[in-house]
């Protein structure tokens, strides 16, 4: 299928691991100009590199963190007038609730929630005026789901989606979609952390659980990147412009309920 977004101009932050460097790889192999943000700028430089060698495409990278407005700045400059948005932070890690500051609960918020909505907010009314744009956003399960020891992120991504729901209905009709992935268990980096923040509360090895979290899943195995790559794409297509507002699992049927 062509998604018909050959051209098109991506900015796409954490694109230099993961599942965002999945999302800037299959964009990249749709045609679209994409621009990859993260903090690291050896990773970046070399995830650049690597997808417009594997692709063929128009790949560079800024470095600029979500959570800071000068990042943001220089995300922006670095792609004034995307049509696509991939808003991409990582989790914050395990714990107790009892143990968390008010600086981890500010951190949290300022990553997951905060940094996409002022991004959302550079980027969203050029969409509207240029009558295309897409704004994916990348979360979690646990919006869904939600897992005690994620508490951070429990709260900080679903503010998020709170967010999204009311004004992807305002943009819509302009032909800017706004929508959130929300992945389940996935072999990344991300994963590997979260498993190694919840070793000393469960007395088990990091390859036992490892191991556990993907014969568990009703899959019986961990996502892959690229497959998420591939459905970020879809919902960025052109073909894509009925579909607003919502918030798509994909974590292997690992979510119990009907609706």
């Amino acid at each position: 299928m062509d998604l018909n977004i050959a051209g098109r101009h991506a900015l796409v932050f954490g694109g230099s691991k993961g599942m965002g460097r999945a999302c800037a790889h299959q964009l990249a192999s749709e045609g679209v100009h994409v621009v990859i943000a993260a903090r690291t700028e050896s990773t970046l430089a070399a995830a650049s590199e690597e997808i417009a060698r594997a692709t063929g495409g128009v790949v560079s990278y800024v470095v600029a963190d979500i959570t800071r407005d000068s990042g943001r700045e220089a995300a922006h400059s670095a792609c004034p007038a995307p049509d696509i948005l991939i808003n991409n932070a990582d989790g914050a890690p395990p714990g107790d609730f009892r143990q968390w500051t008010p600086a981890d609960w500010h951190a949290a918020i300022d990553s997951m929630m905060l940094g996409p909505i002022d991004m959302i907010r550079r980027v969203v009314d050029g969409m509207m005026e240029r009558r295309f744009g897409r704004i994916v956003n990348i979360v979690s399960r646990s919006v869904k789901t939600p897992q005690l020891e994620l508490g951070l992120s429990n709260g900080a991504r679903s503010g998020l989606v709170g967010f999204v729901a009311g004004l992807a209905r305002q943009t819509v009709a302009h032909n800017v979609t706004i929508n959130n992935l929300l992945p389940g268990v996935f072999a990344t980096d991300a994963q590997r952390h979260h498993i190694e923040g919840m070793l000393e509360s469960i007395g088990k090895t990091f390859e036992q659980l490892w191991r556990e979290r993907g014969a568990n899943n009703p899959a019986g195995r961990y996502g892959q990147p690229e497959e998420l790559g591939a459905l970020c794409a879809f919902i960025c297509s052109e073909q894509a412009s009925y579909i607003c507002g919502q918030s798509i699992l994909i974590d292997g049927a690992a979510y119990p309920g009907t609706f």
